[in-house]
């Protein structure tokens, strides 16, 4: 008897299924019927497998196969015939360890290597056998059979067994059809479940920042002309401060490509800029206070239009870091990198917040192109006159980035930004002048940058980056008057360093400041005399994979560009909650 159809293997129980189809090909090879069998495929319910392994005993002899009732048995291997994968009998009694079915079963285990046993390589068998575990491990046993036979090791197989086999096979078909209804209908359940795997999820991620922060000094600082008007310096406000700042990110996906993101904010964390040390130089990178007044601070949608090609779309809150390589590897982060505005990174990147796109093009696998467009907040949603999306102040970014290598990043970046009230150039993050170098007069710059990163090793990288700004009054009374604003700073990154998931940096560099301006307003020139310095260290000690204390110290030379200003300090210790 040859066999050329399909057939289906089904052990059902509890909505454990195992599944086996198979095509059993006869051939004649040098005279004689040789079967060879293809497994389809196989899916074992891991709980009915596991039930089978746990029954398996461990016999102290081998059973010889040839004392089992073997009723009109073959004589050769070449005229085994009817052999089939064994099929579910639900309604049949256990198996115990004295049949003779039970012992024929663990003879061929143990002569094939069928069931390797428990996962900590017990092998145990004091107890007797479902019909459904039974079956797992003959059906198991015919697979391994089913490859010595498909793989030309035929004869690795003895006759015995294979008349064996037919037999057990035999006495376990009287159920085939009445599960085979039941298979049918799981083979559509699971063919819907294998085209719908993914389903739209929304995912909460929260951040909790306490910070403890003060600011200490001799006085306030003044500026160049205020100090050539002489102003006094009125006292620095150095109590130390408690506060807050709460993030809940709900990101969802509906392709499981993208992410559609709204984020509500909270936080009462007084910023140390002009009001509280006379300079934004010692602002905080996480500052913020809306008396922690709960908000959308962020609202966007980020999606993919190919393989190489992503969109970033927001409403509310774009940032360029968001999207754009900045390359301040562990510095960039505001709850867990550098605790300054500045020293966080490049202040190119700060030319705007709000509204926006942005579309990363990636090149090639070195080079990726970046083009973005944000406005201000508060100012995209806003139709009156001089303000908007295309009527208002706007920036606009460009930049290649190379990465050759896994350890070395080169970013080449263009911004041009347009103020309406002169304010914001520098994303306050520099002097006073070179955030507003025309005092309040319309203002379009246009800023270029060089930043550079390189892993010298697992635990050493340094970040580095330059920046030159033109920028250019548009009033009709200050027309035409140009400031050159410049700023450069190097990140030194110790990850790992004490040990594994803690962090070490500094930062040194001199934040913008205005070296050249034609503006001239009475004594005022809005130009600073001399150069300031930015100094940071801070240590990130990771406590578990949800709690990181960092502490750390800014200190601002020659703060607002006035070497007549005594130096600031900014002790921080900042306490991040993620879950």
């Amino acid at each position: 008897m040859k066999f050329d159809n399909i057939c289906d293997l089904a052990i059902s129980r509890n909505l454990n299924v195992i599944k086996i189809d198979f095509l059993l090909i006869s051939t004649r090879c040098e005279g004689t019927f040789v079967q060879k069998f293809w497994l389809n495929s196989l899916l074992f319910s891991p709980a009915i497998l596991g039930l089978f392994i746990v029954a398996l005993p461990a016999m102290g002899s081998e059973v010889p196969l040839n004392q089992a009732p073997t009723t009109n048995q073959p004589s050769s291997f070449s005229s085994a015939e009817n052999i089939e994968q064994v099929t579910s009998v639900s309604q049949l009694s256990d198996v115990k360890p004295t049949d003779w079915a039970f012992q024929a079963l663990q003879s061929l285990v143990e002569r094939y290597g069928c069931i390797a046993g428990y996962p900590n390589q017990t092998y145990r068998g004091n107890r007797g056998l479902t019909r459904y575990e039974f079956a797992a491990g003959l059906n198991a046993c015919l697979d391994q059979i089913n490859q010595l036979i498909a793989t030309s090791t035929a004869d690795l197989v003895n006759k015995e067994d294979l008349a064996t086999l037919q037999k057990l096979q035999e006495e376990y078909t009287a159920e085939l059809q009445t599960v085979r209804g039941r298979v049918d209908a799981l083979e559509a359940r699971s063919a819907t479940l294998e085209s719908q795997q993914f389903s739209i999820t929304t995912q909460l991620r929260g951040e909790a920042v306490f910070a403890l922060a003060g600011a200490f000094g001799s006085d306030r600082a003044i500026n160049s002309d205020a100090q050539n008007r002489g102003d006094t310096r009125p006292e620095l406000d150095e109590n130390v401060i408690f506060a807050d700042r709460v993030r809940l990110n709900f990101d969802s996906s509906f392709t499981g490509k993208d992410r559609l993101r709204v984020r509500l904010q909270a936080r009462n964390i007084t910023s140390f800029n002009t009001g509280v040390t006379g300079t934004n130089q010692t602002r905080l990178g996480f500052d913020g206070n809306e008396s922690n007044n709960v908000s959308v601070s962020a609202l966007f949608y980020r999606f993919p239009v190919s393989d190489s090609t992503t969109f970033n779309i927001a409403t509310e809150g774009l940032e360029y870091i968001d999207e754009v390589p900045a390359l301040s590897r562990n510095f960039d982060s505001s709850g867990s990198g550098a605790l300054s505005r500045f020293g966080r990174y490049n202040p190119i990147y700060r030319a705007a917040e709000g509204p926006g796109i942005i579309i990363n093009q990636k090149l090639n696998n070195a080079l990726t192109l970046t083009a973005g467009y944000v406005v201000p907040s508060g100012v995209g949603n806003d139709p009156s006159n001089g303000r908007g999306l295309f009527n208002g102040s706007y920036s606009a970014l460009g930049q290649l980035t190379f990465q050759p290598t896994s350890e070395l990043s080169l970013a080449f970046t263009y911004v041009n930004a347009y103020y309406t009230d002169g304010s914001g150039v520098t994303g306050s993050t520099g002097t006073g002048f070179a955030n507003n170098p025309f005092n309040g007069a319309r203002t379009s710059v246009n800023n270029y940058s060089v930043t550079g990163n390189y892993k010298l090793s697992p635990k050493f990288t340094i970040t580095a980056w330059g920046s030159y700004a033109n920028a250019q009054a548009e009033n009709t009374d200050v027309a035409r008057s140009n400031a050159e604003i410049w700023n450069w700073a190097v990140q030194l990154g110790f990850p790992d360093f004490g040990r594994k998931g803690n962090f070490g940096g500094i930062v040194f560099g001199v934040p913008p400041y205005v070296a050249d301006n034609q503006f001239v307003s009475g004594n005022n020139r809005r130009q600073d005399d001399d150069i300031s310095y930015h100094l940071e260290a801070f240590y990130r000690y990771k406590l578990n994979d949800n709690i990181a204390i960092t502490p750390g110290l800014i200190t601002i030379f020659n703060p607002e560009g006035n070497s007549n200003n005594s130096n600031i300090y900014v002790g921080v210790v900042r306490t991040t909650f993620t879950f």
